[in-house]
């Protein structure tokens, strides 16, 4: 496999067998669809504020149980073992159905997402209560029921008023590892209000706030049992099952002053555990401060199922150290790399379709800008590329074309594009959004092509349009592309009509437009990564530091 950041285009089972070497990858996360029988849109918001939002179908969440379907599970079956065990009782139980073809679609995937994972990796398995219990019978199988570390339930939203039952408002991450020894760092969440008001009552001059800790020990220590003489001349007496630390030690907490010397006579000894010392609540498996991405949310790219950052970024932390390898195969509008490059992490991506291989790209530009290196696999890279995949998928050819240049693609309805496959937004200096509009043709071309996308422009009141084409303009067409006169900025003149092609855009040329901050207005930006410096907490957890 080749070393670095990767983003694959492709089905990832194809992807995961062809390109992902064995025991490869420290943290997997997964978000697959969960058999909802729906139809999931991107959602592009109108720049101007005015137009309705545009969407097109990024993906069908819909499973049959057809002659496909029942290929991957035979051949699944026919392999033997655990799973094809489980396969089979959920034939049983379930025979033909649209939840057994889901099923049979992720057996194989998990079995090959297993075989990349090192001794020390993870699996999360996000998904609904809809598919939850299947898919946790089926991870047994494959991991095995002893590397099921815990299901974690991510409250996602604040209250829903769902007809005749409970609100449904939680999602489940089931949690996986490759064996006993995995790598597992600690979380937490901050304090609240009342827990610290009611838990850290003391403050020295300084204002440190503190709490009381007890220095007896729990069980008797006869060894433990010694008078202690502390810095203000008063010797105490121990506790009836003696000190919690050594002399030694009890002593170092004292030059420190860590130790609390009680008011009265009688007292006993108390350790000062400082707040900003503490860590926080340790994450437990009930997660209700990660709310989803709500409409507003500068997060959200509209992207059908986009989790937030945050999200992975709890988990990457957990489950991964900087340098290690992420890998998420579902990787939609990529939340995952995004999160895993934030916190320096390597990482893959994978993806079956070139609008969210588009969206990705588009994602890290704007958050990383030149700080994300990474390779793409099984885009085009060649005409002949290019030709291939317009003769196989329309739609797929049209939505790697545009993501060349940035644009967004349209509605796919018959009908509703209206001569326009995608649109670019820009501005030019002023507050008006302006607007670039596509034609992508991946078969022949002829002059009415030209003609009719002249025609849109003007319609449109477009500012640009643009003609993406498979095969090479003739003369006559370029002449009647001239005729439509130029755009005019600050930055001078711009052809109002442009034919590029598939092979110019591959040789590095780029469209003729006003580009006031390097990058097109098309997609929601979103928000830039700047990398902080970590800053060396010294947490001491209930135990004070080592050396005192």
């Amino acid at each position: 496999m080749t070393s670095g950041n990767l983003l694959y285009y492709g089905d990832n089972l194809d992807v995961l067998r062809r390109h992902v070497a064995d025991g490869s990858v420290d943290l997997i996360y997964l978000d697959p669809p969960f058999n909802s029988n729906a139809n999931y849109n991107v959602l592009f918001a109108a720049k101007d504020g005015h137009q309705s939002a545009a969407q097109i179908q990024a993906f069908e969440d819909t499973w049959q149980w057809d002659e496909g379907a029942a290929r991957t599970f035979a051949e699944t079956v026919e392999q033997g073992g655990a799973v094809a065990d489980v396969l089979l009782a959920f034939e049983k139980f379930i025979p033909s159905s649209d939840m057994l073809a889901y099923l049979a679609m992720m057996a194989p995937r998990l079995i090959e997402l297993r075989r990349a994972l090192k001794p020390t990796g993870s699996l999360y398995l996000h998904c609904d209560p809809t598919a939850s219990h299947y898919l946790k019978l089926l991870l047994d199988a494959v991991f095995g029921p002893e590397r099921f570390v815990g299901e974690i339930v991510w409250k996602r939203y604040g209250a829903h008023n769902d007809s005749k039952t409970y609100g449904r408002v939680h999602d489940v991450l089931l949690f996986y590892t490759r064996s006993s020894e995995f790598t597992f760092n600690k979380q937490y969440e901050p304090y609240t209000e009342e827990y610290v008001a009611e838990r850290f009552k003391f403050s020295d001059a300084d204002g440190r706030r503190w709490a009381e800790q007890n220095l007896a020990s729990p069980n008797p220590r006869p060894n433990l049992t010694y008078p202690f003489r502390a810095k203000n001349g008063i010797t105490y007496e121990p506790p009836p099952n003696g000190w919690k630390y050594t002399e030694e030690r009890l002593q170092a907490l004292d030059d420190a002053n860590r130790l609390h010397y009680p008011s009265k006579a009688n007292g006993r000894l108390r350790m000062k555990n400082y707040l900003d010392e503490r860590a926080g609540v340790p994450v437990q498996d009930v997660w209700t401060d990660l709310t989803a991405i709500g409409g507003t949310s500068s997060e959200r790219l509209g992207y059908p199922t986009q989790k937030p950052e945050a999200l992975l970024e709890r988990i990457i932390a957990a489950s991964s150290n900087e340098g290690d390898t992420v890998l998420d195969p579902f990787c939609g509008c990529g939340t995952t790399i995004a999160a895993a490059q934030k916190l320096g992490r390597r990482w893959i991506g994978i993806d079956v379709t070139h609008l969210a291989v588009g969206l990705m790209k588009t994602r890290l530009r704007d958050t990383f800008g030149d700080m994300a290196r990474y390779k793409v696999v099984g885009e085009p890279t060649t005409a002949e590329d290019a030709a291939e995949l317009a003769e196989s998928d329309k739609y797929q050819f049209q939505w790697w074309a545009l993501g060349l240049v940035g644009a967004r693609p349209v509605e796919q309805k018959k009908g509703a594009d209206k001569g326009i496959d995608g649109r670019l937004y820009f501005h030019d200096g002023g507050k008006q959004t302006r607007q670039i509009i596509f034609s992508v043709k991946g078969g022949h071309l002829t002059a009415t092509a030209v003609r009719d996308l002249r025609g849109v422009l003007e319609r449109e009141k477009a500012d640009i349009a643009v003609l993406l084409s498979f095969e090479t303009p003739t003369k006559l067409m370029r002449q009647e592309a001239a005729s439509a006169g130029f755009y005019d900025s600050p930055w001078g003149k711009h052809a109002r009509m442009q034919l590029v092609t598939v092979a110019e855009l591959l040789d590095g040329k780029t469209l003729d437009y006003p580009r006031t901050a390097g990058i097109d207005q098309t997609y929601k930006t979103a928000p830039k990564h700047v990398r902080k410096v970590a800053e060396q907490r010294n947490v001491f957890g209930t135990e004070p530091p080592e050396g005192l």
